[in-house]
C-alpha cells in the first residue's frame, strides 16, 4: 500500500470520529478526484463506499463500489459490498449477481480468494433462504462448508434447509466433512427436531450459547436493588415476534389481563419493521413500548437497565432474531425464558424457565441451567382471535368431498421419516382417507408425493394446504377430522389452534421439552386418551378413530364442551399463575435466593452426546446410554459431581462418585 493512500486511510478514520462519517466521505470524493491515476485508486472508491454508507447515503456506496469494480475486476471486497448494499434497497435479484459475479471469478485457492468465495457464497445462501429458494441456497451452503467446514452460521442453515425440504438423512456427510463435524454445530431449534433428547439438547444449547454470545466486556450488579416488592414491579418482555406470529397470537390477552395496579409491563421489540393488527393491538396494552431492532447490544441493554426493569423474560431463546447477547449483559437483575423457546438456555444469565407440570415433570429439573418455575399449563392463548365466520369448503381446499381427512398443518421442517412412515401405514389401512400436509412448496411436495408412492400410498391422497390469513386457516380446521401431531418436535400454537376450532389432535409424549408440549396441551383440553406413548399405539389409535364414523365426532363434541372452562383456554388463570411466579422471583432475589445456573460438565455431555445421537434422527435417546458413556469417560478422566447423571467411579479410584 503506498505511503499515500494509507495517509488517506488514517485522515479519514480521524475526520470520522470527528465530524462524521458524511466528512470522511467528502475527503475521500476531494482525493479520488486529484488521484485518477493513484494505482489503489479501487482502494479508495471502497472505502468511500463504506464510510458513505455509515453517513446514510446508500446510493453513493452504490456508486463507488461500481467505480472499484470498474477500475479494478478483481478487487473482491466490492462484490461483497455491493450485492449487500443492493440487498438492503430491496435488489435481490442484483445482489444474487454480483455474489455469483464473485463466485465464479474466484477459481485460486489461495487465503483471500478462499474467504471471500465462502463469504460470497454465504451471503448467497442467506438471501436464497429467505426469499424461499431453499435448493439454490442448500447448494450454495454446502460449497461455503465444502471448502470452510467449521462455519456454525453456514452449517446450522444448510441443516434447517435441509429438515424444510424433508431431505432425509437430514445431517449426511460427504468427502471431507463427516457427519459428526456438522452435527457439532447444529441450532438447538434443528436439533430438538431431530432429536428426542434432552441431554443432548441442554449440553448443546450451553455449547451454541458460548459459540454465538461473546463474552461482555462489563455485566451489572443489581445487589442494590434487594429491597421489598415495589409496588409495581417492572416487567419487560424481549421478543421479535410481538406481531403476526404464533407467539404474538399468543401473547395478546395476556398483556391485556396483567394487573396494572401490582405489574408495569414493557414490551421490547426486536423484530421486522412491520405494522399489523396484533402488534397494534400488543402495543396498545402494554403500558411502554421500545423498539430496541436498530440498537446495538449494548444501547439495548442500557436502555433496559433505565426503565429501571426487575424482571426480564425472554420470549424468543434460540429463535431468529433473538437478542441473547442483551441478556448476556444482565440489564435487570432477574432474566426468565418463557414461551419462545421449548428447552433451556443453557446459559449463566438466566436463572428461569417459566414451564408446567406436563413439559418439564418432576425429576426433569436436571435437564435445565435455569430454575424451574410451573404454571398450570405453560402455553399463553387468545380467547378473541379473528376467525373468518364461514369456513371453506373441501373443494376450494384442495380435499375430496367424502373421506377421512388426517391433516397436519405444522411446518414441514418438522417431519422425519419415521414420522412419515407411520402417517403412510395410517393412510394404507384406513381406505379413502387423505393427509392433509402445510403447503412446503413444489419441490417438496413432489418429494413428500413420491415417498408416499414408495410406501404404496398413491400420491393425490397427499393433498396440501395453500398460505392462508389466519382467519382463514382456523376456520379450514373445521375440514379435519383428526390432527396428527410430529414427533419429536410436536405442535405447540398448531395444536392449540386446532382444538380451539374443535379438531382434535392425537400426539405422542417422549422425553424433551419440544417432545412433551402438545400432549400437556392435550391433556389440558381434556382429551388425555388422545396421548400415546410410543409410534405402534399412535398408528393404532389413529386408526382405530378413523375406523368409527362416531369416533372423531365423539372427540370433537367433548372439545367443544370443555371449550370455556379447559385448563388450555384459562387466559385468567394462566396471568394471575404467571404474575404469581413474578412476585416468586423477586422474593428469591431480594432473599439472595435467586438461582445460579449449573453448566457443570456440559461440554463432555456434548462429546458424549455426539456420538449418541448421529445416524438417530427423530429417534429417543435414553438417558441410561449416557450414564454408560459418561461411566466409561469418569474411569479414565475424573468428572465433578452435578447432580444430573451419575456414572459410579471404578473402584480403584478411592469410591468416590463422579457426575
Amino acid at each position: 500500500m503506498s505511503s499515500a493512500i494509507a495517509a488517506l486511510f488514517r485522515d479519514a478514520e480521524s475526520l470520522e470520529k470527528t465530524e462524521g462519517a458524511a466528512s470522511a466521505a467528502a475527503l475521500y470524493k476531494r482525493w479520488i478526484a486529484l488521484n485518477p491515476d493513484d494505482p489503489q485508486l479501487a482502494a479508495a472508491h471502497f472505502n468511500m463506499a463504506v464510510v458513505a454508507q455509515r453517513s446514510g447515503d446508500a446510493f453513493a456506496a452504490i456508486n463507488a463500489l461500481r467505480d472499484a469494480l470498474r477500475i479494478d475486476p478483481e478487487f473482491h471486497p466490492s462484490y461483497i459490498n455491493l450485492g449487500r448494499a443492493l440487498e438492503d434497497l430491496g435488489q435481490t435479484g442484483a445482489a444474487v449477481s454480483q455474489w455469483l459475479a464473485l463466485v465464479n471469478r474466484l477459481p485460486a485457492l489461495n487465503g483471500p480468494a478462499l474467504r471471500h468465495k465462502v463469504m460470497a457464497l454465504h451471503q448467497l445462501g442467506r438471501v436464497l433462504e429467505f426469499n424461499h429458494a431453499d435448493a439454490p441456497a442448500e447448494d450454495a451452503l454446502r460449497q461455503a462448508i465444502d471448502l470452510s467446514p467449521g462455519q456454525s452460521q453456514a452449517i446450522q442453515h444448510w441443516i434447517a434447509l435441509r429438515q424444510r425440504q424433508c431431505k432425509w438423512p437430514v445431517v449426511q456427510g460427504w468427502d471431507g466433512v463427516e457427519a459428526r463435524q456438522l452435527l457439532a454445530h447444529v441450532s438447538p431449534l434443528s436439533a430438538a427436531v431431530m432429536f428426542d433428547d434432552p441431554v443432548f439438547q441442554l449440553a448443546r444449547n450451553a455449547s451454541y450459547a458460548r459459540q454465538l454470545i461473546a463474552r461482555p466486556a462489563h455485566v451489572r450488579d443489581h445487589a442494590a436493588r434487594r429491597v421489598e416488592r415495589p409496588k409495581r414491579l417492572r416487567i419487560g418482555y424481549v421478543s421479535s415476534d410481538l406481531r403476526e406470529h404464533a407467539v404474538g397470537f399468543g401473547l395478546c390477552e395476556v398483556m391485556e389481563l396483567h394487573d396494572r395496579g401490582r405489574f408495569d409491563i414493557h414490551a421490547y421489540y426486536c423484530g421486522i419493521p412491520r405494522d399489523d393488527g396484533t402488534r397494534e393491538r400488543i402495543r396498545s396494552a402494554v403500558d411502554h413500548w421500545t423498539d430496541i431492532t436498530g440498537l446495538s447490544d449494548d444501547a439495548a441493554a442500557a436502555r433496559i437497565a433505565a426503565d429501571g426493569i426487575d424482571i426480564l423474560v425472554d420470549v424468543n431463546g434460540y429463535t431468529r432474531d433473538a437478542r441473547t447477547a442483551v441478556f448476556a449483559r444482565r440489564p435487570a437483575p432477574i432474566a426468565a425464558n418463557w414461551f419462545g423457546f421449548p428447552g433451556t438456555m443453557g446459559t449463566p444469565y438466566h436463572h428461569y424457565v417459566i414451564a408446567d407440570p406436563h413439559v418439564v415433570p418432576e425429576g426433569h429439573e436436571r435437564l435445565f441451567t435455569e430454575r424451574v418455575l410451573r404454571l398450570p399449563c405453560y402455553q399463553p392463548n387468545d380467547r378473541k382471535r379473528v376467525i373468518a365466520p364461514e369456513p371453506p369448503q373441501r373443494n376450494a381446499e384442495g380435499l375430496p368431498e367424502k373421506g377421512f381427512v388426517f391433516c397436519c398443518l405444522n411446518g414441514a421442517q418438522k417431519l422425519t421419516p419415521q414420522l412419515f412412515g407411520a402417517w403412510m401405514k395410517i393412510l394404507a389401512t384406513t381406505e379413502g382417507s387423505v393427509l392433509w400436509l402445510l403447503d412446503a412448496g413444489p419441490e417438496t411436495n413432489q418429494r413428500l408425493r413420491l415417498l408416499a408412492a414408495a410406501a404404496g400410498v398413491a400420491p393425490e391422497r397427499i393433498c396440501f394446504a395453500p398460505k392462508r390469513p389466519n382467519p382463514q386457516h382456523l376456520a379450514r380446521y373445521a375440514l379435519a377430522d383428526l390432527f396428527l401431531d410430529t414427533f419429536p418436535y410436536g405442535a405447540h400454537t398448531t395444536a392449540s389452534d386446532a382444538m380451539s376450532m374443535g379438531t382434535p389432535v392425537l400426539t405422542l409424549e417422549g422425553q424433551g421439552f419440544a417432545a412433551r408440549v402438545c400432549a400437556g396441551l392435550v391433556k389440558n383440553a381434556g382429551l388425555p386418551d388422545l396421548v400415546c406413548t410410543n409410534l405402534d399405539d399412535y398408528v393404532a389409535r389413529a386408526i382405530a378413530i378413523a375406523a368409527v364414523p362416531s369416533a372423531a365426532a365423539e372427540l370433537r363434541r367433548r372439545l367443544r364442551a370443555g371449550r370455556d372452562h379447559c385448563v388450555l383456554f384459562d387466559v385468567p388463570l394462566l396471568v394471575k399463575s404467571l404474575e404469581g411466579l413474578y412476585d416468586r422471583m423477586w422474593d428469591e432475589f431480594r432473599t439472595g435466593d435467586l438461582p445460579v445456573p449449573d453448566l457443570t460438565n456440559l461440554p463432555v455431555y456434548e462429546e458424549v452426546g455426539l456420538g449418541l445421537v448421529e445416524g438417530r434422527e427423530g429417534e429417543s435417546i435414553a438417558a441410561d446410554l449416557y450414564a454408560a458413556a459418561l461411566e466409561s469417560w469418569a474411569a479414565h478422566e475424573p468428572l465433578p459431581e452435578d447432580g444430573r447423571l451419575r456414572p459410579v467411579a471404578p473402584s480403584h479410584r478411592d469410591g468416590r462418585a463422579a457426575a
